[in-house]
């Protein structure tokens, strides 16, 4: 079930503190995502996006989703960490109020020249649209399943990296994103952009845990970038969104 989030123009689905699952825009809004050439260090990163959404004549609560990059993965304790200061700045800008967090996010480890510290890769704002058209950005999610103490305990195929083992991870992550779509009413078909991030081959279960789905209609960008957690090994996001920038 999606909630509307009050301070600004979109609905999300409701999540954990990090992050939620999803956020869509309201009528007469769209998604505006914006990457950097460069990836700013977190700090920075956040001063970049603020001047870049005031600049926009928006407030900073139109902030709904972002990309991040990190050196490597964490444990669960280290990821623990990391999101309570995360969340500080969002607190600071009206987006978290200590419990419920409208911001979508992905966040993941290039296996190669990764930053040297958490670093913003993307951001994502809503501003005024006369485009009726709808977007929305679903956050990153791994082959986790939801509740249990650690991620080991929900862990689909826990270190499993045999060809079934990656084949299950890969579908589990697949129906997260159809599912997350589905609160806002859409799927696949919907999407101008789909994201993976693993350092596994998966093209022996692309065409059909993926393609035949739809997934990659519009293709599919892989990263080669391990999910932010240990033992995780598959990931995926994706959105509608018509207008995409770099700076």
């Amino acid at each position: 079930m999606t909630r509307e989030f009050a301070a600004c123009n979109y609905r999300f689905i409701p999540g954990v503190f990090q992050y939620s699952g999803g956020i869509a825009a309201n009528a007469g809004y769209e998604v505006e995502r914006v990457r950097f050439d460069k990836m700013p260090p977190l700090a920075e990163g956040f001063g970049l996006v603020a001047k870049y959404i005031q600049a926009a004549g928006r407030p900073l609560t139109a902030f709904c989703a972002c990309e991040l990059r990190s050196p490597a993965a964490f444990t669960d304790d280290g990821f623990r960490r990391f999101n309570q200061h995360y969340v500080k700045t969002l607190a600071e800008w009206g987006l978290f109020d200590g419990t419920t967090n409208p911001v979508a996010r992905s966040n993941v480890c290039p296996e190669i020249d990764p930053p040297s510290e958490p670093s913003f890769y993307a951001f994502s704002f809503v501003r005024p649209s006369q485009n009726t058209t709808p977007s929305f950005v679903i956050a990153g999610s791994g082959e986790a399943r939801e509740g249990g103490a650690t991620y080991s305990e929900r862990t689909v195929r826990y270190r499993d990296l045999s060809p079934d083992g990656l084949k299950e991870k890969v579908s589990f992550v697949v129906d997260a994103m159809e599912r997350r779509m589905g609160e806002f009413g859409f799927g696949w078909r919907d999407t101008t952009a789909v994201q993976t991030y693993t350092v596994h081959d998966f093209h022996p279960v692309f065409a059909e845990a993926l393609v035949r789905r739809g997934a990659a209609r519009s293709g599919l960008t892989w990263h080669f970038a391990r999910p932010p957690v240990i033992d995780l090994e598959y990931e995926m996001d994706c959105r509608r969104v018509m207008r995409e920038t770099v700076i």
